[in-house]
């Protein structure tokens, strides 16, 4: 009889940590449809995706992280030294689009690999690493800067981040979100390297006995992070249709917000690619909704920061419930 109650508990704490984010974003979007109509508006609606379609893409790679048990937070310092890089080469060295992209990226992934080494093989904690990579890309972006904002940049690059098509004024900045969200949950539920994130994050000791290379896999989390981070550098550029070291600032905090948000533990071994989309529409909903209140950044912040933490706690509390059975 006991035991029937406890698997009773278990299974509705399961849901409620499973289907939790989707009543929130359903309550969300009700709301805001209540309280203003012209939300539902295509222009209210596509403006909201293109807001959200750079630290969504961000979270992409940060789900793969938080999925390890890590967390990377030079995501945004990647985002921006990536795109200050390209822009650079482009516009002050005269550099084809296609060599500036190359570079830049290849950079970028350099970054992760570097990420990774450090955090798999020298073993520094995740934290340390890499807020010390942001300080450093933080550094640089000024660095090649300049202090000032690069402009004249190719049409080519900044294409993603600027235009709207589709005939529906759908813009590309949120197909490049969509189009990097489908890759992310390709390789999250249809590949080994996918499933062993979760493995090792859930435990690692586990994932070693049953044959899972530790530090390859997370050697590859990292190097993922930094790569959609500068995808989401080349969107940003293209929707300031400049560059400046500072573009991108707190960015790593959004991204880890929609992960953790979407249901995705900051323990690690659990989370989907589809809870870090919820995630993401449920902060573009929340941010949006501040704007469109005329609230300031400061209170966004405030604002922003609590739903954090009342996430974390939830899924505290739901896990110990869950481990206490």
């Amino acid at each position: 009889m006991n035991e029937t109650i406890a698997t009773r508990r278990v299974k509705r704490l399961t849901m409620i940590q499973k289907f939790s984010p989707i009543v929130i974003l359903a309550v969300l979007f009700g709301v805001m449809t209540i309280v203003n109509p012209s939300f539902l508006q295509r222009a209210s609606l596509m403006n909201l995706l293109k807001q959200c379609a750079v630290y969504g893409i961000l979270a992409i790679g940060e789900t793969y992280m938080i999925m390890t048990g890590g967390i990377d937070l030079s995501v945004s310092a990647v985002c921006c030294f990536t795109g200050c890089m390209i822009s650079f080469l482009n516009a002050k060295m005269g550099m084809s689009p296609v060599a500036s992209l190359l570079v830049g990226f290849a950079i970028a992934l350099a970054v992760g690999l570097i990420n990774g080494i450090l955090t798999a093989i020298v073993n520094i904690p995740d934290f340390i690493a890499t807020l010390g990579t942001q300080t450093i890309l933080n550094g640089l972006a000024l660095l090649i800067t300049g202090g000032l904002s690069i402009t004249g940049i190719a049409k080519s690059i900044t294409t993603v981040g600027a235009k709207s098509g589709l005939g529906i004024g759908f813009p590309f900045a949120a197909l490049a979100f969509f189009g990097v969200l489908l890759v992310g949950w390709f390789l999250q539920e249809k590949t080994t390297l996918g499933r062993n994130f979760l493995a090792i994050g859930g435990n690692k000791e586990a994932a070693r006995v049953s044959g899972v290379k530790i530090i390859s896999t997370k050697i590859w989390a990292c190097i993922l992070s930094a790569a959609f981070a500068a995808i989401g550098g080349l969107v940003l550029v293209g929707r300031l249709n400049s560059a400046n070291a500072l573009m991108g600032s707190g960015y790593e905090l959004d991204a880890i917000a929609c992960v953790v948000v979407g249901g995705t533990s900051i323990n690690g071994g659990s989370g989907r690619m589809v809870g870090t989309l919820i995630g993401v529409l449920i902060m573009a909903i929340i941010n949006t909704g501040m704007d469109m209140a005329g609230l300031a950044s400061y209170y966004q912040d405030i604002i922003q920061g609590i739903v954090i933490v009342l996430v974390l706690a939830l899924d505290c509390v739901i896990r110990k419930k869950l481990s206490d059975g």
